[in-house]
Formats: structure tokens, sequence, C-alpha cells
């Protein structure tokens, strides 16, 4: 006859013998996604969006922000830059770079941006000729494997990146954002988003920045 087994035991500081239900190895803490995360993706003209929308976000607000600009052959220098501009800490992307709340995180140059177990995962660009589409990629990277609430942000930028992913946000249960176009160095990107008829809100980078601490709040309290 078979018998249930014993929950596993370890010693405590006092020598005793204590159960699993009351101290839990470290290896068994899972990864948290009980965090937003923010995907901004521009291009050209992009850097004065990011700049308006870092002003106006606080510090602490408990949302990971992650700018995802479609360079091609450029080495970033964003990582270097928008730290003036926030209280948050800025960070080049690394493969398998746990992802954290309060945080920037910039995307490198020729370099696709996937999410995985919490964590990020780069890959080598899947379109290095002509238009990037290194936002697309993420944002439905994002609706695959983040179980957090998702807000999708597209700014200034040429071409249509991002665009074919939006209504998939909207299905995850994700929110959609443009930058208003007369308020974009280069109106592509923004109205390429609006014309999937997909977004969400349409706004300057100074009222995104209102709305993300909105829907940051309201997810923590839920």
């Amino acid at each position: 006859m078979n018998r249930p087994q014993a929950a596993p035991r370890w010693l405590d500081s006092s020598g005793s013998m204590t159960s699993a239900e009351v101290r839990i190895p470290m290896n068994a803490v899972s990864v948290r996604e009980d965090f937003p995360i923010v995907c901004v993706g521009g291009s050209a003209g992009g850097l004065d969006a990011y700049t308006r929308l870092l002003r106006c976000l606080p510090g602490d607000m408990g949302a990971a922000i992650v700018i995802v600009n479609h360079l091609r052959t450029v080495a970033t220098r964003l990582h270097e830059i928008l730290p003036r501009y926030t209280t948050m800490p800025v960070t080049l992307i690394t493969h398998k770079l746990l992802i954290r709340p309060n945080h920037v995180f910039i995307i490198p140059s020729q370099r696709d941006l996937h999410v995985l177990d919490g964590e990020f995962r780069l890959e080598p660009i899947s379109k290095p000729r002509g238009w990037p589409d290194v936002i697309t990629v993420f944002l439905r990277s994002l609706t695959r494997h983040w179980r957090g609430k998702l807000i999708a942000v597209i700014v200034s930028g040429y071409d249509g990146d991002g665009a074919d992913s939006l209504c998939g946000i909207r299905r995850a249960g994700g929110i959609t954002i443009a930058q208003k176009p007369d308020t974009a160095r280069q109106r592509d990107m923004p109205e390429s988003a609006i014309a999937s008829g997909c977004v969400d809100f349409i706004l300057s980078p100074e009222d995104i920045a209102q709305e993300i601490i909105r829907i940051s709040n309201r997810s923590v309290q839920t």
C-alpha cells in the first residue's frame, strides 16, 4: 500500500526540523510578472517623444518601460542620454536580463526582442533589410508570454512598425496608445497605428505619461 509522501523538511536556525510549507527554498520562488510592461515604440523623432514622456513619469509607479527604437545599423546611445530625463535606472538590454518594475530598458540595435519566463530574450534581427519590424516582433512576444498588464505606445517615426500588432494587444486585454500626430516630429508611425483601428488613446507625450500612471495605479489596486 502506497503512503502519501511526506513534505520535505529542513533544519531551522535552532537545529529543529521545519516543514516545506514554512520554509521554501529560494529556487522555488517564481519570477514576478504581475506588473505592467509599457512598450514605447518609435524611430525618427522618437528621442523628443521619449524625453517628454519620461520627464512626466514618477520613478516608483510600478511599471517597466521598454523603449523599442527601430535602429537597424546605428548603435543606440539612448541608455546614455535618457538618464538625464528620469529618476529610474536606464539599462541597455542584454540576453536573459530580468524584467523589473521602475526601470527603463532600451533595445540594442540589430536585435529582435522577446520575453520569456520574466526575462528579455535577444535574437538576431529577423528583417535585416528594409524597414525593421522590431516593435511588432516585441509586442507579439508580449501577448504570448507576459502575464501582467500590457501597454503599447507608438510615437514618432517613419514607416508603420508596431501597427500590425496593436489589435493583438487589445485582444490580450492590453491598452494601445498613439502619439497625437501634430505633436510628433515624424507622423508616419503614429498615423499607421491610428489607421489600424485598434488604438484606444491618441495623446501628446505628456498626456501619454498621465494615462500610463493611471493604468499602472489601477493595476496595483486590482
